[in-house]
């Protein structure tokens, strides 16, 4: 076992990682690391080249460690801390196979560094024992339509079977740039094809449903094929020819289903797009003006803005498939297409938002169906202090002017937007439409952590806390907090966050809260201001032959010992550690700003005890149930996103009176609501330190008593809920599906891909619910047309669940 100064500048690097002593070549300073590596990184993405994926937690480390970001410097002692093998762990979601995580995100999870860079990193620090490099290499791939260089971290994983063979399923890993036709060479390979027998290859998805790929040229981006480790029924197959002829590009098997109960197949991670679609199908009126056909006499093809009439065209054929057709479930393959090549964000098969498939949808509809052949031009015009009823309705009138569309009829409504200058207060009142309302969530103000509590006495065990800190606090709320239930100053505390047995961070008292994970170990350290803490670390050390060179690796939890600031001798630093860890012989040192302690194989399994190393203790805040969730009312949510605001200072508004950037309040009100109102609660949050998704449970009412500030208008209405968007999992990543009220039946049904199944009114206010759509009832009054019979027509069942606002 021995005690060893931080980095290597004491020796090779070798003598503190997992690579013999012969495998290495000499390690040049900290500063031509920093030169060397920074210049590498520049290199562009040429096509063909090998680039390495390395975890950001490891980098950031090496980044520390030679100072390549100065404002990243600060740590315990005179440099930071040596950062070791290569660990890309963190990667990871099997550790056996090595399989990347999906939803990795370049620089925030992983960063890319071309091959030289990689060689030269690996020279130096060498990789974890085990671990394989991470190579990808540059593609020309399609974004926004145009050919780009880019390095394709997520390769296609293919299920590949002849003639539907489900027990000789081989799995494949192909580039997006492939081609059909390399897959079928791949395939021929596999499955030993005589090259002059001919082949047909078939992508088969669900259970029956085959669509050939008989363009040898195309690439597999084009072709549309997907993860098949996602949905595992999807097999691409090599049929010898005579095979499938008899399958269509969709499932038109009967069923007994009535109109409108129709799934849609997932085309590889599209839950989001099928959510979507099945609320939008449930909206009746946009439903109607599509299966009658109306839409024929509307389509705009020469709209600059529009998509040429085709995303109109594609969606109408797909409601048709849905409503008309006695299918049980679609595949919208045509028109994922058709979408991906206007809206390139949805060409792939990565998960999506439902609410911007949304979005995108209901304009790209809009404008292919704008009845507006020529926008006129029309100036901007402030209220200038007349009457609201005046200034609105001249604002809804040039609206129309320009946008006049099915979907103007149905969705559109009307804000009130209020701006008071907080130097001259003059008012800007201004009218704008909406499509859909988006509305925040009431955020909770506090956190709950968990940290680990290590005190100075060396015969105390780790204590683990619960704390409550501000969500948007810093690490003093943090140190304040715990000291409520510890006793300890909070001036006496070091917070450190422990990852793969060393301190991957100790913060500093002015960082965010928000730099914190939930699933990080933050371990707390009481320290004396007079003194200093030393990060201690526990090697393992292996001869890999008999008579060579020996590795090492680390384990067990790394330890904070205090040492004096100044004046510290060899004897102290010995006697210290062994205080800490006990019954150990130290042979020598190098007192630096980390201590290593080495441990041969021996050593460590007759004195070292991990059971008794891992223990802590649980304080009472521990045991304490933790306050459930809170539920906020639908209302409350419009409340919020009426209420006053003042605006940020990266986010002024130009006073034309002040003639000047000024900081204004700024106040939303609802004016006029549209026939079918879509609201989305806006569940999601992202920044580059912090990742989020609130789960909290938004009560929103089955028929819903909605009034707003016109006078004009005879309300308030009565609107009920027809459909919800559901969204299951966290951010990057989860599961969407369907809630919807049938027209024909006027019943709930759960649509979760081609699933479809019954529901009922309790089971549809969850915390999952993402996006809702409500219906003015009025249009169902009696003196108003009644549906046709393609959708059928039932009253509307009484119900109970009305809330006001």
């Amino acid at each position: 076992m021995m005690a060893e100064g931080g980095g290597p500048e004491s020796g090779n690097a070798a003598d503190s990682d997992s690579e013999p002593v012969a495998a290495q070549i000499p390690t040049p300073s900290t500063e031509s690391q920093k030169q060397t590596i920074g210049s590498l990184l520049k290199t562009s993405l040429r096509k063909g080249d090998e680039w390495y994926l390395i975890d950001s937690r490891w980098f950031k480390q090496w980044k520390k460690y030679v100072g390549f970001d100065s404002w990243d410097m600060y740590n315990v002692g005179e440099r930071s801390l040596y950062p070791g093998p290569i660990d890309n762990s963190g990667l990871f979601s099997d550790h056996e196979t090595q399989a990347l995580k999906e939803h990795l995100i370049d620089e925030l999870d992983y960063v890319l560094v071309p091959t030289e860079a990689w060689n030269k990193l690996v020279s130096w620090y060498g990789c974890l024992e085990g671990q394989r490099p991470i190579v990808r290499k540059v593609r020309l791939l399609k974004i926004f339509l145009i050919l780009h260089c880019k390095v394709e971290v997520y390769l296609l994983e293919l299920n590949l079977c002849e003639n539907d063979n489900m027990d000789n399923v081989v799995t494949r890993h192909f580039s997006k740039a492939d081609t059909i036709d390399t897959i079928e060479k791949e395939m021929r390979t596999l499955f030993n094809i005589p090259s002059e027998e001919e082949t047909r290859l078939w992508n088969k998805y669900m259970s029956n449903t085959y669509e050939q790929l008989n363009k040898p040229d195309s690439t597999v981006q084009d072709a549309g094929l997907f993860q098949g480790q996602v949905t595992n029924y999807h097999i691409l197959s090599a049929n010898r020819y005579g095979g499938y002829n008899s399958y269509s590009s969709y499932n038109y098997r009967e069923s007994q289903s009535q109109p409108g109960l129709c799934g849609l197949s997932n085309l590889g991670n599209t839950c989001f797009m099928n959510s979507a679609l099945q609320c939008l199908s449930n909206a009746s009126p946009l439903t109607e003006y599509f299966l009658t056909d109306q839409y024929e006499a509307e389509i705009n093809r020469e709209n600059p803005l529009g998509m040429r009439g085709e995303i109109a065209e594609a969606y109408a054929d797909l409601v048709k498939q849905m409503w008309l057709s006695r299918s049980s479930y679609v595949a919208p393959r045509t028109f994922k297409t058709q979408v991906g090549r206007f809206a390139p964000q949805f060409s792939g098969y990565q998960q999506q938002d439902s609410q911007e498939l949304l979005a995108f949808l209901l304009d790209g509809l809009h404008e292919d169906l704008n009845r507006v052949k020529k926008k006129p031009y029309l100036a901007l015009r402030d209220a200038e202090g007349r009457p609201d009823e005046i200034v609105a309705k001249e604002a809804w009138t040039n609206h129309r002017l320009r946008n006049d569309s099915i979907i103007v009829d149905i969705f559109h409504g009307l804000f009130k937007s209020t701006l008071v200058c907080p130097e001259c207060s003059k008012v800007s009142v201004t009218f704008d439409p909406f499509c859909y309302l988006t509305l925040p969530l009431p955020l909770k103000k506090d956190r709950t952590m968990e940290v680990f509590l290590v005190r100075s006495d060396p015969q105390s065990r780790p204590t683990q806390y619960r704390v409550v800190v501000p969500k948007l606090g810093t690490i003093t709320d943090l140190c304040s907090a715990l000291s409520k239930l510890c006793g300890i100053s909070p001036e006496n505390m070091v917070v450190a966050d422990v990852y793969n047995h060393r301190f991957h961070k100790l913060y500093r008292r002015d960082d965010g809260l928000n730099q914190i994970m939930e699933k990080d170990d933050i371990f707390v350290q009481e320290e004396n201001s007079e003194r200093m803490s030393l990060p201690v670390y526990f090697r393992e050390r292996h001869s890999k032959h008999a008579g060579s060179s020996t590795s090492t690796m680390l384990f067990g939890q790394p330890l904070l010992i205090t040492v004096p600031r100044h004046n510290l001798i060899a004897d102290v630093l010995y006697d210290k550690i062994l205080e800490r860890i006990g019954f150990f012989h130290v042979l020598s040192s190098a007192a630096h700003s980390t201590v290593a302690i080495d441990w041969d194989t021996e050593s460590k399994k007759l004195y070292y005890d991990e059971p008794e190393a891992e223990a802590y203790e649980k304080h009472e805040s521990m045991l304490q149930p933790q306050k459930k969730k809170t539920t906020v009312a639908l209302r409350e949510c419009i409340e919020l996103f009426t209420t006053m605001e003042t605006l940020g200072e990266h986010d002024p508004w130009y006073c034309p009176t002040c003639k000047k950037h000024q900081q204004a309040t700024k106040k939303f009100d609802l004016w006029s609501l549209p026939r079918i109102l879509v609201v989305h609660l806006k569940r999601f949050s992202y920044n580059r330190c912090w990742r989020d998704k609130l789960d909290t449970v938004v009560d929103f009412p089955i028929r819903y008593l909605l009034s707003w500030q016109n006078p004009q208008l005879a309300g308030p209405y009565v609107y009920d809920l027809i459909a919800v968007s559901n969204h299951y999992g966290g951010m990057g990543g989860g599961h969407y599906t369907a809630y919807g009220k049938n027209k024909v039946d006027g019943k709930w049904y759960y649509f979760d891909d081609s699933s479809v199944s019954s529901a009922t009114e309790d089971q549809i206010v969850t915390k999952a619910a993402y996006v809702l759509f409500y219906q003015r009832i009025d249009e169902e009054s009696p003196s108003k047309p009644q549906p046709s019979a393609s959708l059928g027509g039932a009253p509307e069942p009484a119900d109970d669940h009305m809330d006001t606002n």
